[in-house]
């Protein structure tokens, strides 16, 4: 009888419950710190469950996962997207057997289904000086108008990206070696670092401030149709909103946020700055790497956003 009971809870588990699924899908968004990782691996979870039950007395194996990669590869989505969503289901797979609820052996089998091939690579959107001056566009005596020029500003001139923007508050700006800098920036990864504001794009931040008549939190706020601040903060969907009008009115198509901050990059190394003073300014997750190996230091007075062309802006 105990020789039963002994095999009986060896035996391998395959097959996961909608309640099983819940519960390693709730672990997975506690072990991700940022919260567009929790929004993005929440959704391709949630879509993996959908499909999972759809299918009764469906096994969570190997076989099911390539199963459903050919199911996503089918409905024509790009590459990167069913990468996406893979990596979920593998992050899904590995905190089901980390509590118990599924074999190491079949998640270890599922964590090494290999995603989608991509075919060539992205090169993204950048902009010319011309082109980033028309964006930004002439100073407007609206609300709206000088909080969205001001979050231009930022992201063009700073190359922020879309979280770290709208997590600004008002103490975060201060001096640091005669020059505007962001300070201790906490940005993707939860890498800490800190940047230079050039000064056109402090001043618009500033023309900004003043007329909202912002004193602390955050610095950028809802503005409702009636150009009356609404609200004590803005959220990353907004930033789009507002990147997305600007590219409208100034004719530029299929410009996203992030096309921005490539933008930043491009005009920082056109105006000579220094790769790894780049890497300082974006805060890419190697930025660690490169300084052990090269030995450079961040040089804040001579902070490589401060020649982009757009001092007259």
């Amino acid at each position: 009888m105990a020789h039963r009971k002994t095999s009986k809870r060896s035996k391998a588990r395959t097959m996961l419950r909608l309640a099983d699924l819940e519960q390693s899908k709730k672990a997975v968004l506690h072990s991700l710190g940022a919260t567009s990782s929790q929004e993005s691996y929440g959704h391709a979870i949630d879509e993996f469950i959908g499909w999972y039950c759809s299918e009764p007395r469906l096994s969570f194996n190997r076989t099911v996962v390539l199963r459903y990669r050919f199911f996503l590869e089918q409905k024509n989505l790009a590459p990167s997207t069913i990468n996406v969503r893979l990596a979920a289901v593998r992050r899904l797979a590995y905190e089901a057997s980390d509590t118990g609820l599924l074999s190491p052996d079949v998640a270890a089998g599922i964590r090494r289904v290999k995603g989608a091939k991509r075919l060539g690579v992205r090169i993204g959107n950048w902009l010319t000086i011309d082109q980033s001056k028309t964006l930004l566009g002439k100073p407007s005596d609206s609300l709206r108008g000088k909080r969205d020029r001001a979050i231009l500003a930022l992201l063009i001139g700073c190359g922020l990206r879309r979280a770290e923007l709208v997590g600004l508050k008002t103490g975060d700006f201060q001096v640091r070696e005669e020059h505007c800098v962001i300070a201790d920036l906490v940005g993707k990864g939860k890498h800490i670092r800190t940047v230079p504001v050039p000064s056109w794009a402090k001043r618009n931040v500033d023309e900004w401030i003043a007329a909202a008549d912002i004193a602390d939190g955050a610095i950028f706020r809802r503005v409702s149709r009636l150009d009356k601040i609404w609200g004590d903060e803005i959220t990353p969907k907004a930033i789009w909103h507002v990147v997305k009008a600007a590219a409208k009115r100034a004719d530029i198509k299929n410009l996203a946020p992030h096309d921005l901050r490539r933008t930043c990059a491009r005009l920082c190394h056109l105006a000579g700055g220094e790769l790894e003073q780049i890497q300082f300014l974006l805060g890419h997750a190697s930025v660690q790497t490169t300084e052990r190996y090269l030995g450079c230091k961040q040089k804040l007075s001579q902070a490589v956003n401060d020649k982009l062309g757009l001092e007259d802006t």
